[in-house]
């Protein structure tokens, strides 16, 4: 009768053990913050980690299942959930850490990396070594700052704001087209890549092997340029092309033909950029005679909008930077049959921000910004947590 009793103890302290850990639940408003944590690309490895553990949590997944899923241990998803029950997603973020404080306040090597280095130096931007020896510190102890606040002093972007005066109206009618395209209508991105130079190296190129990298002459035979005009679908991704000797508002008015005889029966929806080619007299002759077709026009200096730039990155990468040409009919050819292979097997470009969110991402941050250090003083001043 013992051995009895001891056995069913034993079976009911088993299943408890192997009993998944009970659905978390998170606060209101935390679903949004955590799955942008994991979206973004500038937010720690660490904390991202922390966000889907907590997510996974959240729906029902067993701890060993989240451990093995993520690549931690069982008590560090524990750990974690607990975190989070008790700070929400204030708890998943790292915590001041034991030991002798830091001599040099981080706030002041950040302070001193945003400020332009002297004059007496010479240079335009710091170096670890530079600013280390300016602030009388170790390089390292300024690489270790820089990282925590992801701050990349050799690293410069451009950007170019559009001063449109109709930029508000334009963005959210060429992305009210993207995120719903009119019914019984085709929506087509339209422009040209132009200058497509067709070069021919002077000897021929050595190909790849293991160990080694695809090598060709620094030298080369500039034959000519071609122009490649293309429509892009937006719900299918399939492209209409022709390459032509020029970009004048000839070519695109041929290019256009092309385009309605592609769609005979279909009302069409053009999305272009503001080059003066299709702004001519010639070319807004033509599109009052043909009804079918409305052109929506992107905002100055805005032509990152007109989604066919991706096509034109795509072709450029796949087919023309490597590529050999020994004239431009050879160039044009080997355009053609990408775009041939392309069409079979082709995909949609998903635009995936509204209106609202497209203006406010490519609004330049301003130095003022930038300056604000009080939001450089919570997570990111701390070492990460394991």
């Amino acid at each position: 009768m013992l051995l009895v009793v001891l056995w069913l103890v034993f079976r009911m302290m088993g299943g408890m053990a192997n009993r998944p850990a009970p659905g978390l639940v998170l606060r209101e408003g935390d679903l949004e913050v955590l799955e942008s944590w994991l979206r973004a690309t500038t937010v720690p490895a660490g904390l991202a980690r922390r966000a889907r553990i907590v997510l996974l949590a959240a729906q029902g997944v067993a701890n060993s299942r989240i451990a093995q899923a993520v690549g931690v241990s069982v008590p560090t998803v524990v750990s974690w959930r607990r975190r989070y029950q008790a700070g929400g997603v204030r708890g998943l973020e790292d915590a001041p850490r034991s030991g002798r404080p830091r001599q040099v306040p981080r706030e002041r090597v950040v302070a001193a990396t945003l400020a332009p280095p002297p004059k007496r130096y010479g240079v335009t931007h710091w170096s670890s070594r530079l600013l280390a020896r300016h602030l009388g510190i170790g390089n390292a102890t300024v690489a270790r700052v820089w990282r925590s606040y992801g701050i990349q002093p050799w690293r410069s972007g451009t950007f170019k704001y559009s001063t449109d005066p109709e930029l508000v109206a334009k963005v959210t009618d060429v992305v009210g087209l993207y995120l719903a395209p009119p019914d019984n209508a085709v929506v087509l991105y339209v422009d040209e890549k132009s200058q497509i130079q067709a070069l021919d190296r002077t000897a021929p190129m050595l190909p790849m092997a293991p160990g080694r990298i695809e090598r060709r002459t620094h030298d080369y035979t500039r034959h000519a340029t071609s122009t490649l005009f293309a429509a892009l679908e937006v719900a299918t991704g399939r492209v209409t092309a022709a390459c032509k000797p020029r970009h004048r508002s000839t070519e695109l008015l041929v290019f256009l033909r092309q385009v309605t005889r592609a769609y005979p029966d279909d009302e069409l929806h053009l999305v272009m950029d503001n080059y003066a080619t299709h702004k001519t007299p010639e070319v807004r002759a033509w599109l009052e005679a043909n009804p079918r077709a409305h052109v929506h026009f992107t905002p100055t200096s805005a032509s990152w909008l007109n989604m066919v730039e991706i096509f034109f990155s795509v072709i450029d990468r796949a087919a023309i930077h490597r590529g050999v040409f020994t004239s431009v009919k050879d160039l044009n050819t080997k355009i053609r049959a990408f775009i041939n292979g392309w069409n079979q097997h082709c995909h949609p470009f998903t635009w995936t921000k509204t209106p609202d969110e497209t203006l406010t991402k490519r609004q330049p941050k301003t130095n003022q910004q930038h300056k604000t250090l009080g939001s450089c003083t919570n997570s990111r001043t701390q070492r990460r947590a394991p």
